[in-house]
């Protein structure tokens, strides 16, 4: 009787697993399915999971603009130069930050200031004051170096480096290590999967990031992809601004909907080709990052 109850369980859980599934993968395939639709189909709401009336005129209409491709290039510039940076300053903050009061003191003044500076913020035009009398604006640095330190990556990492046992410090200090060698030699490599797991918080955040390129970044050559994604709009002005009839005919063959459609799809490609990688490392390193003894 009780493996009978056990298997219905089961099979109750698998059922409500499935439809959660299908619900958050669902919109992704309706989204994919539009991009490839004709004008007509999607704005009149015939396509679901399957193209109708397939073309290829969105995607054609985002890689035919150099823009584009100047984008991505500023895009994988920050995500490269942003990831490394933040890697850099987590690793130096949460190890030091992961000592007691009695080896670091003044970690607990350390910690109140980082705790108040996530939750509250001196404001958006401070922020970009700040930015702009250091002369960052419409430069790469602008966009990493006011991100260069993500307060919860340094605590999750932090509370990561907590639960390490003491022996293994312990054994390497008598050794002759030093700070240094200890955490490059013992806690790095050991703390893979938080270390995979703040580096995808990274990654994403700054690949997906589109609002400060909006603000800070002046000339379009310079936007990083979301923002050029964002600013990407079919309008009447770029239909009148063009001679050319072939342009003019695929212009209004396509509609809004189909290009954003084809514009969420692009920017999902390169995370979705990186995820597979950090993500048998992504559960255990927010939970053991996440939990403190």
């Amino acid at each position: 009787m009780i493996r009978g109850t056990n298997r219905y369980a089961d099979l109750t859980i698998y059922l409500i697993l499935s439809v959660i599934a299908f619900l958050s993968i669902a919109p992704i395939i309706n989204t994919l399915a539009i991009s490839f639709s004709g004008k007509i189909p999607a704005m009149s709401g015939q396509v679901y999971f399957w193209p109708v009336d397939f073309n290829l005129s969105a995607y054609e209409s985002i890689l035919r603009d150099r823009s584009f491709f100047l984008s991505f290039g500023v895009s994988v510039q920050r995500v490269l130069l942003g990831g490394a940076i933040n890697f850099i300053i987590t690793v130096l903050m949460a190890y030091p930050l992961s000592r007691s009061a009695k080896m670091f003191p003044g970690r607990n003044i350390y910690m109140w200031f980082i705790i108040f500076c996530m939750l509250f913020s001196g404001g958006l035009i401070p922020w970009y004051m700040t930015i702009s009398s250091l002369g960052l604006l419409n430069t790469i640095w602008a966009l990493v170096l006011p991100t260069a330190v993500p307060i919860f990556n340094v605590i999750l990492l932090m509370n990561f480096f907590r639960g390490i046992p003491k022996e293994l410090e312990e054994a390497a200090s008598m050794d002759g290590a030093g700070p240094w060698r200890m955490l490059l030699v013992i806690f790095v490599p050991i703390s893979l999967p938080a270390l995979a797991t703040v580096t995808l918080f990274s990654i994403v955040g700054h690949w997906n990031a589109f609002f400060d390129g909006m603000i800070l970044i002046n000339h379009k050559e310079h936007w990083p992809l979301q923002t050029y994604i964002q600013q990407l709009i079919i309008s009447v002005s770029s239909i009148m601004n063009t001679t050319d009839p072939e342009e003019i005919r695929r212009l209004t063959n396509m509609s809004s909907q189909l290009l954003n459609s084809a514009k969420v799809m692009v920017s999902m490609i390169p995370i979705l080709l990186i995820y597979p990688f950090l993500q048998k490392y992504f559960v255990s390193g927010i939970v053991l990052g996440a939990v403190k003894e």
